[in-house]
């Protein structure tokens, strides 16, 4: 196989493989049709209530007109620590905004980005409470209106804990409590239920999120990113669930693991329940237009005159891997990595580990290429000495072409004699090049992914390794170094058609280059130039064992 066929192969596989992720996007998996433990198919699945029913069957509750903002009292209490700025309603214990204080809207601006938010264009919330025989939050406007110590907290360094209590008539006392840990992004929602009655006491806890459907973008072709709701349960570690899905099949499922979230690019919001116990997963849309994802406990019983405290966590923040996996299992899976994950995540653990030293990802990037290619450098070697003796053979493969004509069968036979007789491998020219294919798509999906490197800059322009150049001057750097390897490879025999698209490479990539994240660039510029240096020296040695790789002998 020669350099220009397996160039022009691998762009091929490079250009496919962006249309199918964007198809996946566009099309996104959701659940499967057949997964009826998993999904339960509703031909009407648009509700109004903000609470879900107790019962096995998913939140069913009559149809209604529901009001685009999800309902609010005019009190909120705000909750401040070094990477939280959160709203709590104190009509229903939601919250209802938080600010990721470690995270700008934009690259350059001081504004914080916004995860939850309540407002007229994008309901985004996440909802908790009790529900079931006793529970204090009923369908309709029967969510309770808590009383509260204070409407501000605010610590970068202490624990704080928010009270929230509401008494019923017959004395039972319900208190919800918000735990915030500075440095942490999950927050402890705990439902303590004092009994002062003289029944017995039954209640279930639900936690759910709720956000509006089409506000959030899908990335483009180049840079295709999810939107869309994601559990995990007994039998499948991660599963999207797209909004078009959660308009035609109800999530209805029983697990004794697991969590529910809502997920945009580089952020996630999820509830985690109480693990090893039989906790319902459930979906429902309300209104036609707000996607809801919760989960609903299995009752519990407080029997007079005792208490009992029910736990659960929320998660308001980035895709952190390392903190999302010490939080409950899987949910470092929502930082979704793709089919090559199994390859993407030592990448990223080798990228942070250098980035710990360099202290710059841009520099963690251009190391992470040196090993690469250093690994990959016998297999190079090998490519290019296997180039080398292919061109040699040329003359004996035309002279074979002329004997056997259109013979193929025996044209085919007398080939891999040849090679055999030469000790050549036809192959040997594109297996590193191929090797490389997926290195390169696993980097992408770490760029495209990490949050560690949203607006991570390298040095002078580049001040987002995650965005495309600002001024495409890596892309032209990087065709132009496409364009010196042509120059320095040995030219192969092929028809004029081949080569001329092996001439219009580097221009094709250079503008496929223009919209890739810059990182990303920067890594197929490195390898270039290293490509380069490793073909200067590689070629010196076989020039000095009198074989001619690069046509000087005219």
């Amino acid at each position: 196989m020669n350099s220009p066929r397996t160039i022009l192969f691998i762009a091929f596989l490079v250009v496919s493989f962006f249309l199918y992720q964007n198809w996946m996007v566009e099309t996104a998996p959701g659940t499967k049709a057949n997964e009826t433990a998993t999904v339960t198919q509703s031909s009407n699945n648009t509700e109004n209530s903000d609470v879900p029913s107790s019962g096995s069957a998913a939140a069913d509750v009559p149809e209604g007109d529901q009001p685009v903002v999800s309902q609010q009292s005019e009190t909120t209490i705000r909750v401040r620590t070094d990477v939280l700025d959160v709203e709590i309603d104190t009509r229903g214990g939601d919250v209802v905004s938080t600010e990721l204080l470690k995270f700008a809207k934009d690259l350059g601006t001081e504004e914080r980005f916004q995860l939850l938010q309540n407002s007229s264009n994008n309901v985004y919330v996440a909802q908790s409470g009790l529900i079931g025989p006793d529970g204090i939050d009923a369908s309709g406007d029967g969510r309770p209106s808590y009383n509260y110590e204070k409407e501000s907290y605010q610590s970068e360094t202490d624990v704080i804990e928010v009270p929230l209590t509401y008494t019923t008539e017959s004395g039972a006392i319900y208190r919800k409590v918000f735990t915030f840990t500075p440095g942490k992004y999950n927050v402890d929602v705990r439902f303590e239920v004092e009994n002062n009655t003289s029944n017995a006491l039954n209640t279930q806890f639900y936690g759910q999120l709720k956000r509006s459907m089409g506000t959030g973008e899908s990335g483009s072709m180049i840079m295709p990113t999810y939107f869309g709701a994601a559990y995990s349960h007994d039998d499948d570690k991660f599963e999207k669930y797209d909004f078009d899905d959660m308009l035609d099949k109800k999530l209805n499922v029983t697990s004794q693991t697991g969590w529910v979230s809502m997920l945009e690019h580089y952020f996630v919001s999820a509830w985690i329940p109480e693990q090893g116990q039989p906790n319902r997963l459930f979906s429902r849309v309300a209104n036609g237009s707000q996607a809801i994802i919760g989960v609903i406990y299995p009752m519990t019983e407080i029997q007079a005159g005792s208490s009992k405290v029910i736990e659960s966590q929320l998660y308001l923040g980035p895709k952190d891997q390392d903190a999302m996996a010490q939080i409950v299992e899987h949910l470092d899976l929502t930082v979704d990595y793709g089919f090559l994950w199994w390859l993407a995540q030592p990448i990223f653990k080798l990228l942070q580990f250098l980035q710990s030293l360099v202290i710059n990802w841009g520099l963690a990037i251009i190391l992470t290429t040196v090993i690469v290619k250093a690994l990959l450098f016998p297999l190079t070697k090998a490519q290019y000495v296997s180039m080398a003796k292919m061109r040699m053979l040329q003359p004996k493969m035309t002279a074979l072409r002329e004997r056997y004509g259109d013979d193929r069968q025996k044209m085919s036979s007398a080939m891999m004699k040849l090679y055999k007789e030469e000790k050549v491998n036809p192959l040997g020219g594109c297996l590193p090049m191929l090797l490389q294919l997926p290195i390169f798509l696993a980097l992408y999906w770490v760029l495209l992914e990490s949050v560690e490197l949203r607006h991570s800059e390298f040095v002078f322009w580049i001040q987002d390794l995650s965005t495309k150049d600002p001024y495409y001057i890596l892309p032209i750097l990087m065709g132009a170094s496409m364009f010196l390897m042509q120059r320095l490879q040995p030219t192969p025999t092929a028809d004029p058609m081949q080569q001329k698209l092996f001439q219009y490479m580097p221009v094709i990539f250079t503008v496929f280059f223009l919209w890739f994240p810059s990182g990303l660039v920067l890594y197929w510029l490195v390898s270039n130039l290293i490509t380069i240096a490793q073909m200067l020296i590689i070629y010196r040695g076989l020039e000095k064992k009198g074989i001619d790789v690069r046509n000087k002998k005219k």
